[in-house]
């Protein structure tokens, strides 16, 4: 046996819950972590480390929180080296007061705090049990944005900004994940260019209202241009982004969609409710008519567009013509998809407090009439586009194993057989078939 052992490496379990904002964190979890010897395991009975990496932007989110909490309790009595945190957004709004619900819960990170965890796991090693939920000020904001390392892959999400000053009244997200503030450009576009560089081919730009990047910095780029700077690099062949506020939907950003052709046709723009009386209720910054004029002015821009967008059921003091203007939005907008949930009252939001909560029932039932009419809308977009050429990029193989998938512009799943050689390239495929989750062509002879 040597002089110097080996440590062998030990067991991650890491479970994801909510946005692609969280995806994102949990790859930079993966890669701070990395540094302890810790590697990721799909099997938590093979785990030193199991970490939440949690949302609570819904009350059915949180509670799933602690319900795999319970799960995992077990465990902790099985093995007591076993360390067990909670990091996201309901660390961020419970902290200490998790650390005293959950007496097996060893460690606590807020949204503000991933560059903290490889100490605060450190700490649970030796035993020790610790909260670390301060937000980031602007000056220190680098911390804010630690990169995951760059394993590579077709598709990659980049964090631009995080938290929200809109403060809508049912949202927690302002105080889970602090007010607004813009990672450097500098920093945004080397990153983009190593992961160019590592094969990178599709870039998704996160944010909560990544509309509002570099507003309240006078010396950066605002959204429009970044759009413009990552889009003038040669490898970069798609760009994407998401969340967009319809309020700060800029006329320049508008024009990207004219103007670039690597910034795709799709756009995530939530809408909430069709009636403008629940729209002011909810302090959304706009109207039904200037959210449809946002549309029609994005379609002008870009003919085709897909708009997929979220919907609020059953927002306090929603009427039953209230919660007909919603679904006559449906009509109008003719969204590709559509996120839809009941009204769950959050923490700290201004609604919690508001008269006219709506019963569970109504809500249930309003919400399943509205996912039925827009199940329909969408099952006829896409059967629309069958006998049609999309653009695909190529992603890997399909679940099933015998196919590729990739996404297209519209950012719809679309499945083809082809030879491994295609993965990483833009074809251009034939749509035969239209299915629920997602569609199935063939190579076009131009492709």
């Amino acid at each position: 046996m040597s002089e110097t052992a080996i440590a062998a490496p030990k067991g991650l379990y890491l479970e994801t819950f909510g946005c692609q904002m969280n995806v994102s964190d949990s790859e930079k979890i993966v890669s701070l972590l990395s540094d302890l010897g810790y590697r990721p395991v799909t099997d938590p009975a093979l785990a030193d480390l199991i970490l939440l990496n949690t949302c609570s932007v819904r009350a059915k989110a949180e509670s799933k929180v602690y319900d795999y909490l319970g799960r995992h309790r077990l465990r902790k009595l099985k093995n007591s080296r076993l360390i067990i945190g909670v990091g996201g957004c309901v660390a961020q709004q419970e902290g200490e007061r998790l650390l005293k619900r959950v007496p097996y819960l060893d460690l606590v990170f807020g949204t503000h705090s991933l560059h903290l965890l490889p100490e605060l796991v450190r700490g649970a090693e030796r035993g020790e049990r610790r909260s670390a939920t301060e937000f980031i000020d602007t000056e220190t904001r680098l911390n804010l944005f630690p990169q995951a390392a760059d394993t590579g892959g077709i598709t990659r999400f980049v964090t631009i900004m995080q938290g929200c000053d809109n403060f809508c009244s049912y949202c927690v997200v302002p105080y889970v994940r602090g007010r607004e503030i813009s990672r450097r450009s500098a920093e945004i576009l080397g990153e983009i260019r190593e992961m160019a560089g590592r094969g990178a081919r599709e870039i998704t730009l996160l944010g909560q209202n990544v509309n509002s990047y570099g507003l309240k910095s006078p010396d950066e780029l605002h959204f429009a241009d970044l759009l413009r700077e990552i889009a003038a690099m040669d490898d970069i062949q798609r760009l994407r982004f998401t969340t967009s506020h319809p309020r700060d939907i800029s006329p320049e950003l508008i024009a990207c969609f004219a103007e670039l052709p690597k910034l795709c046709g799709h756009i995530h723009l939530p809408a909430q409710s069709g009636s403008d009386a629940i729209l002011e209720r909810m302090n959304r910054g706009y109207g039904r008519e200037e959210y449809l004029a946002t549309v029609t002015s994005l379609r002008k821009a870009r003919p085709g567009l897909a708009v997929t967008g979220d919907i609020i059921i059953g927002f306090p003091g929603e009427s039953e013509a209230d919660f007909e203007a919603t679904l006559s939005l449906l009509e109008e907008v003719r969204y590709a998809d559509l996120f839809s949930f009941v009204y769950s009252e959050r923490p700290e939001t201004a609604a919690a407090g508001y008269s006219g909560q709506l019963s569970r029932g109504v809500k249930q039932q309003r919400l399943e009439r509205l996912q039925r009419r827009q199940h329909e809308i969408t099952g006829e977009i896409c059967e629309a586009l069958v006998g049609t050429v999309q653009r695909v990029l190529i992603e890997g193989v399909s679940r099933r194993g015998d196919q590729l998938t990739g996404r297209s512009d519209a950012n719809r799943i679309v499945n083809v057989p082809g030879d491994a050689s295609l993965i990483g390239q833009l074809v251009d495929v034939t749509i035969c078939q239209s299915h629920p989750n997602s569609l199935l062509g063939e190579l076009s002879r131009e492709g």
